[in-house]
């Protein structure tokens, strides 16, 4: 067997326990927040920097708790990280709401701007439901790197990887069964962006209930954002 496809049985971090990497997480939060600092001031329902400052007061914990990588977790650890996704995705959804009655019931003439906040609100749209994903599915990332598997949660989502053990040697060699392979933020932000875009599941299949509301959120405000609202601020364009 060559080095490199040895390599991969044991080179996952979940072998090492070292857990995901804080930054991306992070990182994908702060975009979220500074998509809807950007926001025209008519789509948002508080003052501008009320939101952001509680969604940064939030994240300052979940940095101080697991720094460099997520190897620790505790109930409230849990419920600050789905706090602030929830926080964020109302804050979003209701953004939308606006923007969708601003462009039905009233003249508007600023239609660049809406185009620019129609896609600013689909970003943070794809962004938030990645997050959602990625902290659910089978107990979170700490969960999914420190805990054994047959210890896990039931899981929320069925990635090609866990079903790719009998496909053939160098398919088989990155699956779940022979690597442990497991789910990291940027496969959960994969799933996102394909059900935004194609408004169903794609490679990735929601198996729990609250697997397929999210989804179907998800869906339903990438189709509205994309038919609706930029099909309505271009032909203001024009």
């Amino acid at each position: 067997m060559p080095r490199a496809r040895e390599e991969a049985r044991y080179r996952h971090p979940r072998h090492e326990r070292r857990g995901e990497a804080r930054l991306p997480g992070a990182a994908a939060t702060l975009v979220a927040i500074a998509l809807y600092l950007l926001l025209p001031q008519q789509l948002l329902i508080t003052p501008r920097y009320v939101l952001p400052t509680l969604e940064c007061v939030l994240l300052i914990p979940l940095v101080a708790i697991n720094p460099r990588r997520l190897t620790r977790q505790t109930r409230a650890f849990r419920v600050l990280l789905l706090t602030l996704v929830a926080v964020i995705a109302a804050s979003n959804l209701l953004a939308l709401g606006t923007l969708v009655h601003e462009l039905v019931s009233a003249e508007v003439k600023d239609g660049q701007a809406l185009l620019v906040a129609s896609l600013q609100i689909w970003l943070t749209n794809v962004i938030v439901f990645g997050l959602a994903y990625w902290e659910l599915d089978r107990g979170g990332p700490v969960s999914r790197t420190q805990v054994p598997r047959e210890e896990l949660p039931l899981a929320d989502f069925r990635f090609s990887q866990d079903e790719n053990d009998d496909a053939v040697q160098e398919v088989s060699d990155g699956s779940s069964k022979t690597s442990d392979w497991v789910p990291t933020l940027m496969d959960y932000l994969y799933v996102s962006v394909t059900n935004s875009t194609a408004f169903s599941p794609t490679d990735t299949m929601p198996l729990s209930s609250r697997a397929k509301f999210l989804m179907s959120v998800e869906s339903v405000a990438a189709l509205l954002t994309s038919l609706l609202v930029i099909a309505r601020a271009v032909s203001i364009l024009h």
